[in-house]
């Protein structure tokens, strides 16, 4: 089998996860609310970090749990992530801001905390005044609703920064000012804010090493001023004046900056993509005489064709001409939607002839649809890169790991977006596979329900099939748990029978009937609550009807017969079952010499069990009563084991009550017979079965009773036969209809 390349998760990954989801029962609360360990050892720094970050990860990072970190002696942070977690400003100050913190990231905080909040707090410690390096806080406000006269702390007073990102921020030019007072500034990210000026960087230049502000759409300076201004940034080495407009370089922005004599001699990387209208003849000039350059990013800007551009070298290239570059810009725009809108359009053209797995770009295409899980154009373009890249034999060099998470993103996907029909055939595609369905890992169980919710949606007779496909596989690798549970859900139900009875009066027979039928016998294998919902949603009669119209699909009948025996092994429910023209047409298969012995062999357990001296009483003609009980008698006498299996079995449970000694023989044959016939299959895993639930003391007591018929005595011998010769079972996975 194939290993995944990720491997297992760590023991430090287990332990984090584990605190994360019982830190409430790990703590205890404070008079202010806020919880602190019971207990807390001393924690390596650097797992603390990972604590925290961890915890924002997962959701669970709040006002009462960062608590936990007020406790500065065991639990010292210096790179805290607490992005996108639920954090007020005064529990940011009291929890956080006592660390002698080195990294902040407090981007997209889903709170009422400001800038001007995180810039208080952390101005309040003199380590932190003085220590931290990084701080990241794109996504906030500048000021709160008082406006400016909040602000009572500013950038230049934390004097050992060097990176700071205020991207997608309302920081302005006043704000900007006080940035480049900063007297360590190094690198800094100003895009999609409200600044119309980049004068104020000048104060800096001799120190700016890296400058990203794309998205700066209230830029009022002219261009002639603004390649002034970055000419002057002699020290820059990185550079991102990308644009997700998409618009044409009409002012000539981008050929300026090329062509100018001697600018940003140290870069190392430069970002235009999104300026339309690059010459690849001026980007390769500009290449040429900075041999220190390792990265392009020239993504719908026409550039990027030619061989020193190719991304293959030391120089790597994000853009449109190639797998390479496309893979780069997939690395590089994963948080830019338009970006990826486009680098994943190319990426479908350039994937669809792959010949070899490539589970790099199928993990690069996954965290881009993990970034833009709201984006219905991200969604659609990118499962349709992922059915490229795992269809067929492909999907086989995929690390399961890695297509278990993939499968979690496609019913994500299809769970945002239940009524775009392409949507879900391009997620459907994928998982109508029967490698990902039966080996990756993911959860089978959700993934059925919601199959079957959206299919209430669609009448699309594509997405009818795969869907009914798919959900029919994996009710097969359920548990009898998660079966009882999903059969519970009478709407499943109703959406299988109304696409059965759907196909049967146009009188097809194709794979969405088949797979139908299947997913509705194994729903209803040892569920009662579903053969319940099977009866009140007039299964029954359904069933009826079907057996006469497919007389002939011997596929068809075993389904049909398949699912009345198991409504037939529940007692209560054996009374829904006792109509005549039912019977009859059941005992005709039964005793019809062409029929199969499979078909055969459901019509005589449907039988055995409505002839069984338990449950309820025979109801119907006594002369059909006796009838039935001789013919199931000599039928099974008359059966050879067929080639191929019919039916694998969790259990041998609904057989026992067949084999007391009370029953009569036909009913006793027909349960034995199906007994031997899967030990003799599978012995190590049946023979097993029948030891542990108690079987072979049945057997035994059925073999010695005086009144015990020599047919029946001598079959169960056979078995018991059997079972002394496999007398080591072995465990073996469980397997369905």
């Amino acid at each position: 089998m194939f290993q995944d390349a990720e491997g297992p998760s760590s023991l430090t990954d287990i332990s984090m996860s584990w605190v994360c989801h019982n830190v409430e029962v790990l703590c205890v609360a404070q008079e202010d609310g806020s919880l602190h360990f019971h207990r807390c050892p001393v924690f390596p720094q650097e797992l603390a970090d990972q604590l925290l970050h961890r915890m924002a990860d997962e959701g669970v990072l709040n006002d009462r749990t960062v608590g936990i970190f007020q406790n500065l002696e065991h639990l010292r942070l210096r790179r805290a992530n607490v992005q996108s977690s639920q954090l007020s400003a005064e529990a940011f100050r009291r929890s956080l801001c006592p660390h002698k913190l080195q990294e902040l990231n407090a981007s997209h905080i889903h709170s009422d905390v400001t800038i001007s909040d995180v810039l208080h707090g952390l101005s309040s410690n003199k380590l932190c005044r003085q220590g931290l390096q990084t701080l990241l806080m794109d996504g906030l406000r500048l000021y709160g609703e008082a406006g400016t006269e909040s602000l009572q702390a500013s950038f230049s007073m934390l004097r050992g920064l060097k990176k700071l990102s205020l991207a997608w921020t309302d920081l302005d030019d006043r704000g900007l000012e006080d940035i480049c007072a900063v007297p360590m500034l190094e690198s800094l990210d100003i895009s999609g804010t409200n600044i119309t000026d980049l004068t104020p960087l000048l104060h800096c230049q001799s120190r700016l090493l890296s400058l990203t502000a794309h998205g700066l759409q209230k830029m009022e300076m002219p261009t002639s001023s603004f390649i002034s201004v970055l000419s002057k940034l002699r020290s820059l080495r990185h550079l991102d004046i990308s644009n997700d407009r998409l618009v044409e370089d009409r002012d000539g922005l981008v050929q300026q900056l090329l062509e100018r004599p001697g600018m940003l001699p140290q870069l190392v990387s430069l970002d235009v993509s999104g300026w339309r209208g690059v010459s690849d003849a001026a980007i390769r000039a500009f290449v040429e005489v900075r041999p220190g350059l390792r990265f392009v990013g020239l993504l719908c800007t026409g550039a990027g064709g030619s061989e020193l551009l190719s991304g293959d070298g030391h120089l790597k290239v994000a853009g449109e001409s190639s797998v390479t570059q496309l893979c780069e810009a997939l690395r590089r725009y994963s948080k830019r939607e338009r970006f990826i809108r486009e680098v994943l359009a190319h990426l479908y053209s350039h994937t669809s002839d792959t010949e070899e797995p490539q589970p790099h770009i199928l993990k690069l295409v996954l965290a881009a649809m993990q970034h833009h899980t709201g984006s219905l154009q991200v969604q659609l373009v990118a499962s349709a890169c992922v059915f490229n890249l795992t269809v067929q034999e492909l999907v086989l060099g995929m690390p399961l790991r890695l297509l278990g998470n993939v499968v979690q993103q496609l019913l994500t996907a299809m769970k945002n977006f239940p009524i775009q029909e392409q949507l879900q055939k391009n997620c459907l595609l994928t998982l109508c596979s029967d490698h990902i369905l039966q080996v990756a890992p993911f959860d089978r169980y959700e993934a059925a329900k919601l199959i079957m919710m959206m299919l209430g949606n669609h009448e699309d007779q594509t997405v009818q099939r795969m869907a009914v496909a798919v959900v029919s596989i994996l009710v097969s690798k359920l548990s009898t748990e998660e079966i009882a549970e999903l059969g519970a859900e009478a709407y499943i139900m109703k959406q299988l029978l109304s696409i059965v009875q759907q196909k049967a009066s146009l009188g097809v027979v194709d794979s969405t009937l088949k797979f139908a039928l299947s997913a509705l016998w194994n729903l209803t294998d040892e569920t009662p609550t579903a053969s319940r919902h099977f009866i009140q949603c007039q299964g029954i009669e359904l069933y009826m009807e079907l057996l006469e119209s497919y007389y002939s699909e011997s596929s068809i009948q075993q389904k049909l017969l398949g699912l009345l025996n198991n409504v037939a092994e529940v007692e209560e429910l054996r009374m829904e079952l006792m109509n005549e023209d039912l019977v009859e047409h059941i005992l005709s298969l039964l005793m019809d010499p062409v029929v199969e012995v499979d078909i055969s062999y459901f019509a005589g357990g449907i039988l055995a069990h409505l002839v069984s001296v338990r449950g309820p009483e025979w109801g119907l003609d006594a002369e059909l009563h006796s009838t039935v009980q001789e013919k199931l008698h000599s039928s099974v006498l008359s059966w050879s084991s067929p080639e191929h299996a019919m039916v694998s079995y969790r259990t041998f449970q609904p057989f026992y009550p067949l084999l007391h000694v009370s029953q009569c023989p036909g009913v006793q044959l027909w349960a034995l017979w199906a007994i031997q016939f899967v030990c003799q299959k599978n012995a190590p895993q049946y023979c097993d079965m029948l030891q542990s639930e108690g079987g072979t003391d049945i057997l035994r007591v059925l073999s010695s009773h005086a009144d015990t018929h020599s047919d029946v005595k001598s079959l169960t011998e056979n078995i018991l036969k059997i079972l002394e010769l496999n007398c080591h079972p072995t465990r073996s996975e469980e397997d369905f209809h």
